[in-house]
This record gives C-alpha cells, sequence and structure tokens, in this order.
C-alpha cells in the first residue's frame, strides 16, 4: 500500500521562495544534526548567543537553512504571534526537496500542529478533547500494570539499559492503550515513529505509521470505545481518515520520543545528582522536581515549535525571511541568563512545553507517565548506579530531540515483583 502525501501539500503556481538569512548570506550556518552538537549543546546554545544573539543562522540538515531562537523572551513573543509566526509550512515546503530528510517532521498535514487559525481551531477542538478524556485515575493503575512486568525482566539479571528495556517499551503500551491500539498495529507505529524522529528513513517512517493507523482508525470508526482515537472519529468536529490520521500522528509523536527521554533524562539526573542521594528514597528532592529540573535544563524536545513567517519581520534588530522556518530551542531559552537566577525548584515557566495557541495539551498525562513510570522503578529497585561514567554515555545526534542512545545501569539482584 502506497500513502499518498496529505491532500494539500503541493501548491501548483507558486515560485519557489528564495531562502534568506538573518545574517549575512555568505556566513557559516551551524549544523544542528551531528554527533559533536549531541555530545555538548549546551556548550553550543553558551557560544551561539554569544556570536549571534537570540538569533541564530543554523542548518536542520545539510542545506535547510533555518533561524534558531535562543532568547526566552524572544521565543514568547514569537509563540504567541500566530498571525506574524503561523505553523503552516506550505510555502517553505515547496522549496524543498521530497527527499529533504527533516521534511517529513516539518511538513504540512491535516493536523493541529502544523496549521493556523479556524483549520487549527477545529483539529485543537477535538484533539484536546480527545486528551482531556484519558481518566488519569486510572492511568496511574494502568502504568503500574505495564512497569512491574518490565521490571521482572531484568531486575533478577542486575544489569539494564533501561532506554531500551524500561523507558521506550512502558510509554508506547502506554500510548496504545490510550489509542486503543492493538500490541501489533501499535509495534508498527512505534517502528515507523523512530525512524521519523531520527530523520535518518523518515520517508519510510511516515509511510509505515500511515498504513498501521489507517487500520487503527477503521476498526475504531465501527468498534468506538474508551479511547483516544474513538473520541477523535466521533468528535462533532467530524474528522475525516486522513485528518484523523495525521492527528493520530502527532499524537503518537508528540508522546513516544518525548516521554522516553523525559523518564530517561530524568533518571540520568537522578542517578548523577548528589541531591538524590540516599538511596533515592532518602533524597531531598522529589521526583516532579527532577522532572522540571530536565525540562528547563535538558528538556527531551530541544529544539521544535516550528513557525514560518508570512513576511519579512523585524526582530531583536534582525531581519527574519518570510517562509523560512523559525526554529524555538526550548533548550536554549530556558537557559537563556537573561533568566537565569535563584532556585528554580518548583519552577514551571520553562518553554519544554511550548506556548502560545500550539502549547503541549498533554502535559498532565506526560507528567503523570513519566513520574509515574519513574517512581515504580526506583521503588522497586532503589540502588540503581549508572554501568559507564557520565561522560561515556552517547546522545543521539538529530536536529529535534535530546535522546540518549542508551542509558546502561547495574544494581543488585533481586527476586522478580508480584504482578498485578
Amino acid at each position: 500500500m502506497s500513502m499518498p502525501p496529505p491532500s494539500g501539500t503541493a501548491t501548483p503556481g507558486i515560485c519557489p521562495v528564495q531562502h534568506g538569512s538573518p545574517h549575512d548570506s555568505n556566513e557559516p550556518r551551524i549544523l544542528l544534526d551531528t554527533p559533536e552538537f549531541a555530545a555538548d549543546p549546551h556548550k553550543m546554545y553558551r557560544w551561539m548567543r554569544r556570536e549571534y544573539g537570540s538569533l541564530v543562522p543554523i542548518e536542520l540538515s545539510p542545506g535547510v537553512p533555518a533561524t534558531l531562537v535562543v532568547g526566552y523572551r524572544t521565543a514568547l513573543r514569537i509563540l504567541n504571534d500566530p498571525e506574524h509566526f503561523p505553523a503552516d509550512p506550505r510555502h517553505w515546503q515547496d522549496t524543498v526537496p521530497e527527499d529533504c530528510p527533516v521534511r517529513p517532521m516539518m511538513q504540512w498535514y491535516p493536523n493541529a500542529l502544523r496549521n493556523a487559525g479556524t483549520v487549527h481551531s477545529r483539529y485543537r477542538q477535538a484533539y484536546v478533547a480527545a486528551i482531556d478524556g484519558i481518566d488519569l485515575h486510572a492511568l496511574h493503575s494502568t502504568i503500574e500494570r505495564i512497569a512491574i512486568p518490565l521490571i521482572n525482566t531484568f531486575c533478577e539479571k542486575g544489569s539494564a539499559d533501561l532506554q531500551a528495556e524500561y523507558a521506550f517499551p512502558l510509554v508506547f503500551e502506554a500510548l496504545n492503550q490510550m489509542v486503543g491500539c492493538s500490541p501489533d498495529i501499535g509495534q508498527r507505529i512505534a517502528t515507523g515513529m523512530a525512524a521519523l524522529f531520527d530523520t535518518e528513513n523518515a520517508a519510510w517512517g511516515m509511510q509505515h505509521t500511515a498504513e498501521a493507523m489507517m487500520e487503527l482508525i477503521a476498526l475504531r470508526r465501527a468498534e468506538p470505545g474508551d479511547d483516544v482515537t474513538s473520541r477523535l472519529a466521533h468528535h462533532p468536529a467530524g474528522l475525516n481518515d486522513e485528518e484523523m490520521l495525521y492527528n493520530l500522528i502527532s499524537f503518537y509523536g508528540a508522546a513516544i520520543e518525548p516521554q522516553t527521554n523525559l523518564i530517561t533524562n530524568t533518571l540520568l539526573l537522578m542517578l548523577t545528582d548528589d541531591r538524590f542521594g540516599g538511596g533515592f528514597l532518602g533524597g531531598a528532592t522529589s521526583t516532579r522536581d527532577a522532572l522540571d529540573e530536565v525540562l528547563f535544563n535538558d528538556p527531551p524536545m530541544a529544539n521544535f515549535s516550528i513557525t514560518y513567517p508570512r513576511q519579512p519581520i523585524l526582530i531583536d534588530s534582525t531581519w527574519l525571511p518570510a517562509h523560512q522556518p523559525v526554529v524555538i530551542s526550548l533548550a536554549g531559552c530556558n537557559n537563556d541568563p537573561a533568566i537565569a537566577g535563584g532556585d528554580r525548584t518548583g519552577n514551571r515557566s520553562h518553554l519544554a512545553w511550548s506556548a502560545g495557541p500550539h502549547a503541549c495539551p498533554a502535559r498532565s498525562v506526560a507528567y503523570l507517565v513519566v513520574q509515574d513510570a519513574i517512581d515504580q522503578l526506583l521503588d522497586a529497585i532503589p540502588e540503581l548506579r549508572l554501568a559507564v561514567r557520565k561522560d561515556e554515555l552517547s546522545w543521539r545526534p538529530g536536529p529535534f530531540h535530546r535522546a540518549m542512545a542508551a542509558l546502561p545501569v547495574v544494581f543488585p539482584k533481586s527476586p522478580a515483583l508480584n504482578v498485578m
């Protein structure tokens, strides 16, 4: 089965827009998709800010220019001004080759993430209603039912890769249950989404994901249940199958990578910071505080919230060209010295959930899944420690995420837990 591109992706008759630059066009751009950037992005953000200020000329992949925003207040101005900075990329994508590795992550789709105005409002209403229908109390029990069997697969070994053996399968299975998805369809979706985020085989990833989700949509139209897919399918907005598909892809995309990485990035903090000493249970700082610190300092989606100016616009004494991507560095903005200082414990003014009309509507769900996943693990195995030095951990390259390749840990062997 070959999935066609979403209707409306092509705009015949419009000439390609010349890429501009917020700086001298002959000036080299900074490529984000490199192992060097992934190894120490914070060093790069500091250097960018010194060299360029709040707006930085970058490439998302070779030959794909964009502007990266590393100033917190500048980001808020852009995110709260959808009239001048819409999220609709159709003019831009007409200038980008079909095989561009970041295009599947950035191009127009009929969903809430990639539209503006009344179209965005229609999609957003259905999307938010589908998420708001998730029973958070029941979700606590769901995470426990998923976590315990996963912990049992490695607790007697005394070692594990918490990325591959715990965080990813837990998030994936929780999502499957939230959307009313069978294990088989869910596995195909997860495989496709992984390829899409890594941008190495993104077109295949989108195709693979779409085929599996169309099966899920047909099933839930015919047999509705208490799940996200059914609520989308039967919402008064009247989404058709294509709109259903791309809003579901958005739901999965906003959860699989970000929640998996948030679990592991938070565990890394808790494993390497003395504030969480004393066998974790005696630590002075809570899991929720650790989560918020990671969302400030090392958010799982480091660079995203992409907009495309309708026309050239002057921001911070710099002209941003029309239709060229403006990418918010959620990590860079959160660590802007202009807002630094003081104890951030309990401070949730970070941009990890974005802001404005496209702010994440599922933050309560995400907090619950991630916090419960961490607490279940640390209750079961409180004496976790890294199996390697922190500087030996490998971070996956990519322009958008902040993701470890693996999180290897060791701990005293312990007997299997009782399954609920």
